[in-house]
């Protein structure tokens, strides 16, 4: 087209067509975008569960170093019953090794000592 082009009637239609047909095209792209990423989120969920199963059951690997013996895949983890130390999946299924005595404070027998509200010594 040149610069001192006048656009016609009929040609103002066609862009105003061409501009309608792009955003509907657009809008349906990105409607049809919102199940397939649904779907995504979707798999994604099964697979974590499906990790979470395996690794609680023995059959995903702990985390850290792991003595020779039990390097093969079709080695079971006898340590997942009890929970893995560290491990946010162990302790999401309420396992975990835990400290079997609480911390409790001592106690000194008497009465508190008073504290003074000056400062330095």
């Amino acid at each position: 087209m040149g610069a001192g082009r006048q656009v016609t009637g009929g040609e103002q239609v066609l862009a105003g067509l061409q501009d309608v047909g792009e955003t509907g095209g657009g809008s349906r792209v990105a409607m049809v975008s919102v199940p397939l990423i649904a779907g995504g989120l979707a798999t994604v969920a099964v697979g974590v569960l499906v990790t979470w199963y395996l690794h609680l059951t023995g059959w995903g690997k702990p985390p850290g170093r792991r003595p020779r013996a039990e390097w093969g895949m079709r080695i079971r983890d006898m340590s997942a019953r009890e929970g893995h130390p560290g491990c946010v999946g162990c302790r999401l299924a309420g396992r975990g090794r835990r400290t079997t005595a609480a911390v409790r404070p001592a106690s000194t027998g008497g009465e508190p000592e008073p504290v003074s509200a000056e400062a330095g010594g």
